[in-house]
């Protein structure tokens, strides 16, 4: 997978025929979903073509399976998915303990785990979700956790998350894990809304974006990327600090003294640099 994915795309576990697309559609990663997108008939048949693309596929290492949660009937079935197939990476629904995420890893050792956040309960337990040993990202699952608290109206989408999307971020950074994914965006075809979701997850410390249709990608991408300007700036100032000018971790530049926080700012946005 990308060292730090800025887009995950979902596609249906029972619709092998989108894989391709899907693969194609220049996300970072790519969710193949066993859960949500699944009527209950359909997910033995969606395991049997997950296993399928995973010992196929040459870009399996960009395959995030989305399995069942932990109450689900299918739960087992997956994990056993999981482990005969030797998956990179899984996606864990309702998380909100860390033993569950034991759980997962006791079934398929070495599997990097995405935390998918989307419960009050899961807000709350999210630092020790985030400290358990194989979590590699929280995910904010923004939909399911607005039906869990009952959030209506039109501020639902942005104030009502807020609380929880500063939390999960914050435990993200404060458990060392990357930056944590957004949720989706429902307005497949409204680009701006998007946009402006994503603009308002950023804010937070987010730095990824989970998609529900290939026109979202490119949008994600380019509400992540450093603008011309920015990345001009910090190769300006990375350069000056890189020169052998610098004194005691600052740098002199347009007159200003730029200290080291200032410095490692700027080399982060060239990192991000398409």
């Amino acid at each position: 997978m990308h060292p730090l994915p800025r887009s995950y795309l979902f596609v249906p576990g029972d619709r092998p025929e989108r894989f391709a697309k899907a693969l194609a559609s220049g996300a970072d990663a790519v969710v193949v979903d066993l859960e949500d997108a699944v009527a209950p008939a359909a997910k033995a048949a969606a395991r049997d073509h997950v296993a399928r693309l995973l010992d196929d596929s040459p870009d399996r290492a960009r395959i995030v399976v989305r399995i069942n949660d932990e109450s689900a009937d299918g739960f087992d079935a997956d994990l056993d998915t999981l482990r005969r197939s030797g998956a990179a990476a899984v996606m864990l629904p309702k998380a909100e303990r860390a033993a569950t995420v034991a759980r997962l890893l006791g079934a398929c050792p070495g599997i990097a785990v995405l935390a998918l956040v989307e419960t009050a309960r899961g807000v709350l337990a999210a630092e020790a979700v985030a400290s358990a040993p194989g979590v590699q990202r929280l995910v904010f699952g923004t939909i399911d956790y607005a039906l869990d608290m009952g959030l209506q109206g039109d501020l639902a989408d942005s104030v009502g998350l807020d609380a929880a999307a500063a939390r999960i971020a914050l435990v993200s950074r404060a458990c060392g894990l990357a930056p944590p994914v957004a949720g989706v965006t429902a307005a497949v075809a409204d680009d701006e809304r998007c946009r402006a979701d994503l603009q308002r997850a950023r804010a937070h410390g987010f730095a990824a974006k989970l998609c529900i249709h290939p026109r979202q990608v490119p949008v994600v991408h380019e509400v992540l990327a450093p603008s011309e300007q920015e990345l001009a700036w910090a190769r300006r100032v990375v350069a000056a600090a890189d020169s052998g000018d610098a004194t005691h971790g600052a740098v002199l530049l347009d007159g200003r003294m730029i200290d080291r926080p200032v410095i490692e700012f700027a080399r982060r946005v060239l990192q991000r640099a398409p």
